[in-house]
């Protein structure tokens, strides 16, 4: 559902990411872990078309971003760390326009609005401005609006960063229900991220992917996953 083959993306001589290579299969939930700076960001946006690469392909459920980007784009569900939100607008605004771009229309329009709001919790601020919202509930506005059209793909940029400790739990578990259903590629650099949500974990450092398995995998001498994530993204001789 998710391909990433030999991604590379150069800023004149500065290496963001390079030869980034991976599969994300339907139903997995994974993990794209990494320091500030480490290229996860650039990748996600690479594999959503916001970016072009400057080698190798993204593709998502089959379609390539570069050729087959509309195809793609209507399986794929993408929240950046910092959404599309408009401060002005109402949550219901705010997906009443979003439906309209992805082209629901009549009864189904109104279905999909109401289901989103629904499994997002959205209720009690539908029409409260979206400026005047929390954190935590403009992220619920933002994912919402990834839900909108039903995709098979959702890909997270930090979901949960700057939120309180309540409202990463409650994001998380959303995370978690979605999952069961949909493929999902979150980045983060929150290591308990990985032991709460992720059956899979890509670790990128410094543009290049240091370890692909499951987060047992990545603990399996004993140690902890912060151990494991100062050795494998630790710059310089030790």
């Amino acid at each position: 559902m998710i391909e990433a083959d030999g991604l590379t993306k150069y800023y004149g001589s500065f290496i963001a990411i390079e030869d980034v290579s991976f599969r994300v299969p339907r139903g997995e939930v994974v993990a794209f872990l990494g320091p500030n700076g480490a290229g996860k960001s650039t990748t996600m946006k690479i594999l959503t078309g916001y970016l072009a690469p400057s080698a190798g392909t993204a593709r998502i459920g089959g379609h390539d971003m570069s050729t087959d980007r509309l195809a793609a784009a209507a399986r794929l569900g993408y929240l950046p760390e910092n959404g599309p939100l408009y401060p002005d607008m109402t949550p219901r605004s705010l997906l009443e326009f979003f439906a309209d771009a992805r082209g629901l229309r009549g009864s189904h329009r109104e279905e999909r609005i109401e289901a989103v709001v629904r499994q997002c919790e959205l209720g009690s601020v539908i029409g409260k401005a979206i400026g005047k919202l929390s954190k935590g509930y403009r992220q619920r506005v933002g994912m919402a609006q990834v839900l909108l059209h039903e995709p098979d793909v959702l890909i997270l940029d930090e979901p949960t960063s700057g939120l309180d400790p309540n409202q990463i739990r409650e994001v998380r578990e959303t995370i978690r229900r979605l999952g069961e259903k949909k493929t999902i590629l979150l980045s983060t650099h929150i290591l308990q991220e990985v032991e709460a949500i992720a059956d899979r974990v890509i670790l990128i450092s410094e543009g290049r992917i240091k370890f692909d398995g499951t987060p047992g995998e990545l603990r399996r001498d004993g140690r902890g996953l912060d151990e494991h994530f100062y050795e494998l993204t630790k710059s310089g001789p030790a």
